[in-house]
């Protein structure tokens, strides 16, 4: 019997952290706040469906005790959103309730239904207020199987948590359900934006000087050349799981001295360059912000967009990871800034210069370990040919025209890209995945001179000054 997706039961956690408050938003949030105020109201683009495990023999109040301490320790978790004539503030609740709902996953595994069921409940978009009873931005239900509690199933929204939050939230999970008592945690949100109104605008500045460098002579967009009609929903995002791509990666990382995330994005950029016949790249980079040894123990959104930059020459894919590399680096270093303060410095340089300078090409790498520690055994030929690509999803609204990002899979390498199939179409997304595997196994085994992308990776390079653009790149 398969189990509904509509909880048997809701139970109501009254909470009480140590402190509440008021604030600006953080750096991190305001980035999310502007790209979710954007959107159509309601719209869950920036939902985190989320899923964990209930070890050993628990029953239903140890495992409800364990949800009320992850929030009562977590402000983000019982934070909401609100517009002032001030701009955006934080407010976190000190005292509230939470409903949960509980769910008996009947003859399947747990897990399976909790998988389901979060993403079922990520598919509503959250009221960041939260609603005329103040509850914190965070739904979950608890999945039983023959009656005990055994995983929960969560959705959450990107301005609580990112995903180096939710690998915090995994170990506090397992520490309050063995019942361990947790030290109480020293950086929150509420004290991450009042560092950043304060010492910590310097560093700000510094990002801003370096942004505002690049941004004069870096192209003003990849994508100048004819749209297309588009498919509709507009933007189709794309998947594909490769071995062997994992397996050329680390080779190639460890023998260039170089991270797999500086492989993997070099690559992005070759062939968005080969692509759009453009020298030099500017794409953004999602960073996690998380070196401050405070921030990379807080729980909430430190992610910010970095600067990557990349100038190819006539030289290998090899030369070009290596400077790729170095530019990656320097992305991590000047991603922490004040968000309107951005937006303002590229409209400023974007009236210098004549228009717009375009960054909507992105990558993100979303792994939580730099390898792939669980490959199958096998040589590259023989894991090329288990890849497989997949449709993945479309939306409406996403502001990106090409967004790399990779998954968090430790046993092959998942890599998507979302785009706008008003520049490129599903196919030629399906193209740029294919390409990125066929790089790096070539790269293995050769030295593969940027010349030869096109035609190793099967592209054509779009065609400008009013002639077609051809099929490839529709």
């Amino acid at each position: 019997m398969t189990a509904g997706t509509t909880p048997e039961r809701a139970v109501t956690l009254e909470f009480a952290g140590a402190r509440g408050g008021e604030a600006p938003l953080s750096w991190g949030q305001r980035a999310f706040w502007r790209l979710i105020t954007w959107l159509d109201e309601g719209d869950p683009y920036y939902n985190m469906p989320w899923t964990l495990p209930v070890h050993g023999r628990r029953d239903l109040d140890t495992v409800l005790n364990a949800l009320r301490g992850l929030v009562e320790r977590h402000e983000s978790l019982r934070t909401t959103y609100h517009e002032t004539p001030a701009g955006p503030v934080q407010r976190v609740a000190r005292e509230g309730r939470l409903t949960v709902g509980v769910l008996e996953a009947g003859d399947e595994r747990p897990l399976a239904v909790a998988g389901r069921l979060a993403a079922e409940l990520a598919a509503t978009g959250f009221d960041y207020a939260g609603g005329q009873a103040g509850e914190p931005l965070i739904r979950c239900t608890v999945v039983t199987g023959a009656g005990r509690p055994r995983a929960v199933a969560f959705a959450l929204t990107h301005l609580a948590v990112d995903a180096w939050a939710l690998e915090i939230l995994a170990t506090d999970w397992r520490a309050l359900l063995a019942g361990e008592e947790l030290p109480d945690p020293v950086w929150q949100p509420l004290d991450q934006a009042a560092y950043e109104q304060g010492e910590g605008a310097v560093r700000g500045q510094r990002a801003l000087r370096h942004w505002r460098a690049a941004l004069e002579r870096v192209p003003l967009t990849l994508f100048d050349f004819p749209q297309r009609t588009p498919e509709e929903p507009r933007f189709v995002r794309v998947g594909m799981e490769s071995a062997a791509a994992a397996l050329a990666a680390q080779t190639l990382a460890e023998r260039w001295s170089v991270s797999t995330a500086s492989v993997l994005t070099s690559a992005s950029a070759v062939l968005l360059a080969t692509l759009t016949g453009h020298r030099e790249v500017a794409m953004q980079l999602i960073v996690a912000n998380r070196h401050d040894p405070r921030t990379a123990a807080m729980v909430g959104t430190a992610v910010q967009d970095g600067l990557f930059t990349l100038a190819l020459t006539e030289g290998t894919f090899a030369d070009a990871a290596r400077a790729g590399h170095g530019q990656a680096l320097t992305s991590y270093r000047y991603a922490h800034y004040d968000p309107p303060a951005m937006r303002a410095l590229r409209a400023e340089v974007g009236r210098a210069r004549g228009g717009e300078v375009d960054l909507s090409g992105y990558f993100n790498d979303t792994r939580a370990i730099g390898h792939w520690p669980n490959l199958p055994a096998g040589d590259l030929a023989s894991l090329a040919g288990r890849t497989r690509t997949f449709f993945v999803g479309a939306w409406p609204m996403v502001e990106a025209t090409a967004f790399f990002a990779t998954g968090p899979a430790t046993h092959t390498c998942q890599l998507y890209l979302l785009v706008d199939t008003a520049f490129l179409s599903r196919s030629t997304a399906y193209t740029l995945l294919r390409g990125m595997e066929t790089l790096l196994v070539r790269s293995v085994t050769e030295d593969v001179p940027l010349g030869e992308v096109a035609a190793l990776c099967g592209i054509t390079p779009v065609t400008r000054d009013g002639q077609p653009v051809p099929e490839a790149a529709r």
